[in-house]
């Protein structure tokens, strides 16, 4: 029973997908319509991509990255903007989740030794806006984005240009926060220590892992190849698993198995739900012309990503539910999950800055969504 609840707490979307799933099951009977429902182009792109992120991420390259720009820096307000733009730019590249899992820790450890303990409620609060809307820029940034860009069928162009005006407004909000936050470092009138990073030699990097860096470099071009549709994503997938095979085979276990089979389950469920023809006219009349609206408010409960997967199934209408599942992530702490990892970061090491981190992130994400908002709308 305890290893029940454990599961419940810490996977709790995918038992409410695995839960939907069932029960629409009953409504509809098992057929052999069900192999059907699976959209297994986004399954394996997803998998493929986190493996390799996965793999560059054993390797520490982003770690390096962000040290190699901290070592050009030395204002308290210079530290916090590059702790927030590596996240609000890698997240484009590497997703949201694995940019948040990487430089959250990292920026708690600058600030820690920079004397600048302050700021951690602030920067991370700040990381988490930036990786969930710099990652609404390319269709890899993000999971939703990933499944509605396959669905779509838009040119990668026609993405970027769909999402730019939405990233750069959400670049220069950043900025105003990160005045914010230099003034009220100087306010304060706390003096900081200096961070020094070693680099050692070219990296510290062994032959086998430049070797291991180059595979993975090859195998993050082929898979924005098949997101782009140039290459077939089979391709991609065989690649995938015969690098992992042959070079690290323990990087099947840094796979998020369970958003995997969070989109399988709500895919029978959406699959099941769309043979049920009142279900559909209800949702659909819902839906139609307030898809964004919808998304953000869906969003709100059942986070942007199942959001995206069940509306999906009642509207044809892409680009507005693109729109509507990136800046459904603003909001609540359970809008984005990816939001979930800063909080918990916070809340496992600092315990006594969990209510002024949920109060800050919850008035600035409503600050962001605000303003998002009246531009779609």
């Amino acid at each position: 029973m305890k290893k029940l609840i454990t599961f419940l707490k810490r996977e709790t979307v995918l038992a409410a997908a695995i839960l939907l799933a069932v029960v629409s099951s009953v409504l509809v009977r098992p057929d052999m319509e069900y192999l059907g429902y699976i959209d297994y182009k986004t399954i394996g792109l997803l998998f493929s991509l986190m493996t390799v992120m996965a793999g560059f991420n054993r390797l520490g390259i982003f770690q390096r990255a962000g040290q190699w720009l901290l070592g050009r820096v030395s204002s308290p307000a210079a530290i916090a903007g590059v702790l927030v733009y590596l996240c609000f730019f890698l997240s484009m590249a590497i997703t949201n989740d694995v940019a948040l899992i990487t430089f959250v820790p990292f920026a708690v450890t600058v600030l820690s030794m920079a004397r600048m303990e302050r700021l951690i409620v602030p920067v991370v609060v700040l990381q988490t806006i930036a990786a969930n809307l710099g990652s609404m820029m390319t269709p890899v940034g993000n999971p939703q984005n990933l499944y509605l860009y396959s669905r779509a069928g838009i040119p990668f162009s026609e993405f970027l240009v769909l999402m730019a005006p939405y990233t750069a407004v959400s670049f220069a909000l950043l900025f105003v926060c990160l005045v914010f936050v230099g003034r009220y470092w100087r306010k304060s009138g706390e003096t900081t220590a200096a961070v020094e990073f070693k680099m050692q030699g070219d990296g510290g990097m062994t032959a086998s892992g430049k070797l291991d860096f180059l595979i993975y470099l090859a195998l993050f071009f082929v898979a924005m190849a098949s997101v782009a549709r140039v290459l077939p994503w089979q391709a991609l997938c065989i690649a995938v698993l015969a690098a992992v095979f042959w070079r690290d085979k323990s990087l099947f276990f840094a796979v998020d198995y369970s958003l995997l089979l969070t989109f399988a389950a709500f895919f029978i469920f959406i699959g099941n739900m769309g043979r049920i023809p009142e279900f559909c006219a209800v949702l659909a009349d819902v839906l139609e012309g307030r898809e964004v609206i919808t998304s953000v408010a869906a969003s709100q409960v059942i986070s942007n990503v199942p959001a995206a997967l069940l509306l999906s199934g009642f509207s044809d209408q892409w680009e507005k539910l693109i729109i509507g599942t990136n800046l459904g992530g603003l909001g609540t702490l359970i809008a984005s999950m990816a939001s979930l990892i800063s909080y918990k970061a916070i809340a496992v090491r600092f315990p006594e800055k969990k209510k002024s981190y949920f109060s800050l992130f919850t008035a600035l994400n409503l600050v962001f969504l605000a303003v998002l908002l009246v531009m779609a709308l």
